[in-house]
C-alpha cells in the first residue's frame, strides 16, 4: 500500500488548505485512514480520521470545528479540509491508513494505522 500526501504549503493565520491523501495498492476489506501530524521537537499527534463508509469522523480537540475530514472512496482518496489556521497548526502532516479498528477508541491510535504516507508540509504565518 502506497500513501502520496498533497496540498501542503505556507498560509497565514485565519487561512485554509486542503490536503489530499491518495491510496494505491494492496486493498482490505474495509480500511480506516486517518491524518496526523508532528511539529518540531513534538511528538507526532492525531488530527482526524475517518471510518470506511465516511459516516463516522473523528477529530482531536484542538481541530475540532476547523478541520474537516472527507474520503472518497472511488478515488481512493482522504481530503482533510483545513480553515482557520492558526500558527500552532504548522507541522508535517501525515496520513495513514489501516483496517477498520475493533472500537472507536482505536481510531486516535497511530498503532491501529499500518501504512503512512511521505508527510506534507504545512507552515501557518502569523
Amino acid at each position: 500500500v502506497q500513501l502520496q500526501a498533497s496540498g501542503g504549503g505556507l498560509v497565514q493565520t485565519g487561512g485554509s488548505l486542503r490536503l489530499s491523501c491518495a491510496r494505491s495498492g494492496r486493498t482490505f476489506s474495509t480500511y480506516t485512514m486517518g491524518w496526523f501530524r508532528q511539529a518540531p521537537g513534538k511528538e507526532r499527534e492525531f488530527v482526524a480520521a475517518i471510518s470506511w463508509s465516511g459516516s463516522v469522523t473523528y477529530y482531536a480537540d484542538a481541530v475540532k470545528g476547523r478541520f474537516t475530514i472527507s474520503r472518497d472512496n472511488a478515488k481512493n482518496t482522504v481530503y482533510l479540509q483545513m480553515t482557520s489556521l492558526k500558527p500552532e497548526d504548522t507541522a508535517v502532516y501525515y496520513c495513514a491508513t489501516g483496517t477498520t479498528p475493533p472500537s472507536s477508541t482505536y481510531y486516535y491510535n497511530d498503532s491501529t494505522y499500518t501504512y503512512w504516507g511521505q508527510g506534507t508540509q504545512v507552515t501557518v504565518s502569523s
